[in-house]
């Protein structure tokens, strides 16, 4: 019978909640980056110009066509072959971990989150275009005020998922010396020879802050796409 040893949990505890805040800033790091990138992508992906869209849509396609992994070893393993890389001025952030780390989910997440704007903003409904033509909106101000708000409130529920998402994905980290929630589960494991109270633990903590990720997502949906809900008669 499998008895599970609670004092380790309880002695690695520090190790973890220090974890937990790599992860936290990876995460939001990432997203930032992301969210920002993902916005100009999405707007080149709606256009009709093919020079526009392809550029785009290529790198899009590529990202989601292939591994986190991969990207992230890429990043961190791959730039430090280039001579041109090692000596640029740009060295002493691409030999960090953190920094690929937040540069290779940042691209990640930019491209997924770029398709999720691209079929929001495709979905604006007519009437607001008009709307704001009718008002003599300039383009700019067009994007600014209607379309790419209500685009983003739209997304939201998707943009959820993409979040959740990125916060598993952090886990990678570990892989490039990282101590995340993840790297303090094999650290734990490599101490006590306990991969099941480690990696529970670990689980544990991924389940907690899936839950309130989920949460706060809930309550912005509820505040900013409470007029999409159908009317109660």
């Amino acid at each position: 019978m499998m008895i599970f040893d609670y004092n380790v949990v309880l002695d690695s505890l520090p190790l973890y909640f220090s974890g937990v805040l790599v992860t936290l800033k990876l995460l939001a790091i990432s997203l930032a980056f992301g969210l920002l990138l993902a916005v100009p992508l999405a707007l080149m992906r709606i256009s009709k110009q093919a020079a526009v869209n392809f550029p785009a849509w290529l790198y899009t396609y590529v990202i989601r066509g292939t591994p986190m992994m991969v990207q992230l070893f890429l990043i961190y393993y791959g730039l430090a072959q280039f001579e041109a890389v090692r000596a640029s001025f740009l060295w002493p952030y691409l030999s960090s971990a953190t920094v690929c780390a937040c540069l290779a989910f940042a691209l990640n997440t930019s491209a997924y989150t770029a398709e999720i704007l691209a079929g929001s903003l495709k979905a604006t409904p007519h009437g607001e275009i008009e709307a704001a033509k009718a008002m003599g909106m300039s383009r700019f101000t067009f994007y600014r005020r209607i379309l790419l708000p209500s685009a983003l409130r739209r997304a939201l529920p998707q943009y959820s998922n993409e979040v959740i998402m990125m916060l598993h994905t952090t886990s990678l980290a570990s892989m490039v010396t990282l101590v995340d929630i993840t790297g303090a589960a094999r650290t734990v494991n490599s101490q006590y020879y306990m991969p099941f109270e480690a990696f529970v633990t670990a689980g544990l903590f991924y389940l907690g802050l899936t839950f309130i990720l989920v949460r706060l997502f809930r309550l912005a949906e509820h505040r900013w796409l409470a007029y999409l809900a159908p009317r109660k008669h």
